[in-house]
């Protein structure tokens, strides 16, 4: 990628007057800390645009900084992000060339087979543009382990009825997939393929030109276009004819959307000159770049297609448009271009004969119809028995989430319904001797057309019985109590103020009393004469000793006051205490009326480590414990152990276990169970709380037969409820409506945080500026005390100079003779005047 956005800056600065530099730092795939640090640096220099990296996570945070600074960032990845320019085509335009070629080789019934939820998107689009007549789709995940083993669900391919595929996924994972479908047996003569990933040109497609299977995919260039065989030849790659008919081409489509980045932001450059001004991300500056917004406009408005890769390149707001993809096909001959598509002639073929569908189509009405569907009663919310005083029969005793989604599945396809208690045995499948148990086991010998309720879809399950689409998304999270308050601590009165402020605190108590006593000791105006009646005194007394230094200064810091009086300057002293001893009060008070919670867990970690000796358990029979017996992570692994040598944990139903966890004693026991009933019991009992993130992803769907005719029917009815926004607000409805407000009217209360450094430097910079003053102020008047004395006693200077200091360092005496014979003054005429007939003398002479 280096050597790419290297040629792409040479081609862009051809015509420059003044050339682009380009910058670059490598992050870690996924290291957001590291990359925000790097920028950060990036922008102290000063940078006119990014171009971000491959991690979506990491790309996400750069892109919120260079929004906030106004940096134009630039991207090339199919997810979309309005604060950025995506050069990468739209979820919805890939959408629309699939629909395209899978209407124009009139495939009524399909499967999905996608990577992760990310591409479901896709999916979404697809039936949105069928509408209520659209083929029959069967959709699974193929990475559903997340593991890289993707053969089971290859496995249930090979043995349905469809073998018309389409396939989402990212070029990481679509390599391997082509692999294992080859070793299970899905690519040959029988299959067609249609793979949704435009980096497919780059894939090593020779082992699968022979197949016979019919492949077909979309790609943005053509490797035989000149700029890309130039590009190819800069990086060192040879180009022969037909050298990369077989894909293996090196230039992916990351690659060459980072090209057209650089062409894009040297074009506008032309236009609108961007300064790279030093702009500082760390702090709280409102610092933006200058020209930034005028830039992004600009961009908006651009329309180029020289010099670039990928063709024509615009933008509707953030989004990219112009592009034409190539559908292609592998043909024992190799790659072939066999139509284009663009968004507004659609798909336009160069073939003779499109591929046409082998299954007809047959009447799937559904109105007037009548399904038997099964409930799990008792399970709030999801369905349970009307409260009434009335005896209730049929279907007017259920009410719950899932009773009104049957009911608006009902509204809008015309069927009729009978729901039914299926109990709480939701059933499993026994793939060896081909049975299954609970609802599963109604559905698939007929005395049941439907099961709703919150059922999770899983690969064991699918095998026997087929899902609707998600209707709700959710995954395994942790049930614990909220954390509580901490007891309170011996020594909690230091709390307002961090330790490295009481250290600093102290320091400076120790150096003002220091400066005190060298101040008292230095200024004349501290030496008093200790009997006023006595107009010539023998000796003058200093009240600045060691001790009534350190008592001043405490008296000053506790607001108490001393009977030492200096005079000398002390506000800054006092100043500095009135903040401290303010701001200490403040905080003091917020901590003792702010509860500081503590818990003993924080996250699944900490559960695996049995941190504080809690304990866990989740639902003995389910796909919570499935999850865990079948997870490759060593974490889970760890606690699908515990779980196994430590049954009793285990509960029989997610109720049982949420009992558990209320009437824990100490509060060491944690239930592992979905995500979306954990939001529902938190609602109601305001002592738990949900731990940590979702440990995985998953969501419920409705169970009916296998290879139903209906169920594309019911898919396209659930999407329209999703995109009309009813089930979020039936969800809203169910969860945080009908019995639920309990725990939201108090607000959480912030955490009372110690008063670092940070917060109080100021008042320590005025403290040590003051001090410094004072200190200087006190050696001046020293300096001048003694030129004055000197000149009255006509004595040396130098010898003044001596007398002096060595009295000043004596620090063993507080005490000072005016009269003695040790003195170079005795000698003197003047021998006899004291110091305050000293300071009157000098006052009448000036």
């Amino acid at each position: 990628m280096t050597l790419v956005a290297e040629c792409a800056m040479e081609v862009a600065n051809i015509d420059l007057q003044t050339p682009l530099v380009l910058r670059q730092e490598e992050v870690p795939f996924g290291n957001s800390f590291q990359g925000y640090g790097k920028l950060c640096k990036m922008m102290q220099i000063g940078i006119g645009a990014v171009l971000g990296p491959s991690s979506k996570h990491t790309a996400l945070h750069l892109m919120s900084i260079c929004d906030a600074k106004d940096v134009p960032y630039f991207y090339g990845h199919m997810w979309q992000s309005a604060e950025a320019f995506n050069l990468h085509p739209h979820q919805d335009d890939i959408s629309k060339a699939l629909h395209s070629l899978l209407t124009e080789f009139q495939w009524s019934r399909f499967i999905f087979l996608y990577e992760s939820t990310e591409y479901l998107n896709i999916l979404n689009t697809i039936m949105a543009l069928y509408g209520l007549n659209g083929p029959i789709i069967t959709v699974l995940r193929y990475d559903i382990n997340l593991n890289g083993n993707f053969k089971s669900v290859l496995r249930r391919i090979r043995k349905s009825i469809d073998n018309y595929i389409v396939v989402v996924g990212s070029s990481d994972t679509m390599p391997e997939f082509l692999r294992q479908a080859q070793q299970v047996g899905i690519i040959n003569e029988d299959y067609k393929y249609i793979i949704g990933n435009l980096d497919f040109h780059s894939f090593d497609l020779e082992e699968y030109k022979y197949s016979e299977a019919n492949i077909t995919s979309l790609r943005m260039f053509s490797p035989e276009k000149l700029r890309v065989k130039e590009l190819m030849l800069k990086l060192g790659y040879t180009y022969a004819l037909d050298e990369y008919q077989n894909g293996s081409c090196p230039i992916t489509v990351e690659m060459a959307l980072t090209y057209d980045a650089l062409q894009l932001i040297a074009e506008t450059t032309k236009h609108i000159s961007l300064k790279a001004e030093p702009l500082n991300c760390t702090d709280r500056s409102d610092g933006v770049t200058e020209d930034g917004s005028t830039f992004k406009n600009y961009v908006r408005s651009l329309n180029i297609h020289k010099r670039t890769l990928t063709g024509q390149i615009y933008f509707e707001g953030n989004v990219r448009k112009g592009y034409t993809f190539d559908v292609i096909e592998l043909q024992p001959s190799g790659v072939v271009k066999v139509g284009t598509w663009n968004e507004l002639s659609n798909y336009t073929s160069q073939r003779l004969k499109p591929t046409s569908a082998i299954f007809e189509n047959f009447d799937n009405t559904l109105v007037n119809r009548t399904f038997i569907i099964l409930l799990s009663v008792p399970n709030k919310p999801y369905a349970s028995l009307v409260e009434s005083y009335k005896k209730l029969d049929g279907n007017n005793q259920f009410e719950g989430y899932g009773v009104e989604l049957i009911k608006e599945l009902a509204n809008k396809l015309g069927f009729n319904y009978t729901l039914i208690n299926g109990g709480n045995d939701y059933g499993s499948y026994n793939k060896s001797t081909n049975t299954s148990t609970g609802m599963l086991k109604e559905i698939r010998e007929g005395r049941a057309d439907l099961a709703v309720t919150d059922l999770t879809i899983t690969s064991e399950r699918e095998e026997a019985v087929d899902f609707s689409i998600p209707f709700m998304s959710l995954g395994i999270a942790i049930l614990y109590v909220k954390p509580q308050q901490a007891p309170p601590a011996t020594f909690s009165f230091m709390d307002p103020f961090s330790e490295e402020v009481w250290w600093y605190l102290g320091l400076a108590f120790l150096g003002v009393s220091l400066s005190f006593f060298i101040l008292g000791r230095l200024s004349p105006k501290e030496w008093d004469n200790p009997c006023p009646c006595i107009e010539e005194p023998i000796e003058l007394e200093n009240q600045f000793t060691i001790s009534n230094s350190l008592w001043f200064t405490t008296g000053a810091l506790l607001q108490q006051g001393s009977e030492i009086a200096p005079k000398t300057v002390a506000s800054i002293w006092w100043f500095f205490t009135l903040i401290m001893v303010s701001s200490y009060t403040a905080n003091l008070a917020a901590f003792l009326t702010i509860e500081t919670p503590t818990t003993l867990i924080e996250n699944v970690n900490d559960l695996a480590e049995n941190k504080g000796g809690v304990v866990y358990g989740a639902k003995r029979t389910g796909s919570t414990r499935n999850f865990f017996m079948t997870s490759e992570d060593e974490r889970y692994k760890k606690m699908n152990e515990f779980m196994t040598k430590n049954p009793q944990y285990l509960t029989e139903t997610n109720q049982e276990g949420f009992e558990r966890v209320k009437n824990s004693k100490d509060h060491t026991y944690a239930f592992l169970m979905e995500s979306t009933s954990i939001e529902y019991n938190t609602m109601r009992e305001c002592s738990l709380k949900k731990i940590g993130d979702a440990l995985d992803e998953k969501g419920y769907g409705i169970a009916m037969r296998k290879n139903w005719a209906y169920r594309d029917k019911f898919n396209n009815a659930l999407l329209e409820l999703q995109e009309q926004g009813v089930l979020a607000k039936m969800k809203n409805k169910w969860w945080n409506e009908v019995g639920a407000g309990i725990c939201t009217t108090k607000a959480e209360q912030s955490d009372a945080k110690s008063l670092s450094m940070e917060n109080l430097e100021g008042i320590y910079v005025v403290l040590l500026a003051g001090s410094g003053l004072a200190l200087l102020h006190g050696i001046i008047s020293w300096i001048c005390f003694v030129i004055r004395k000197a000149s009255n006693h006509k004595v040396s200077l130098k010898d003044a100079f001596t007398e002096e200091f060595k009295f000043v360092i004596d620090f063993s005496t507080y005490t000072r003779e005016l009269k003695t014979s040790a003195s170079i003054y005795s000698r003197s005429r003047n021998s006899s005047i004291s110091i305050d007939t000293l300071e009157a003398n000098s006052t009448q002479n000036i």
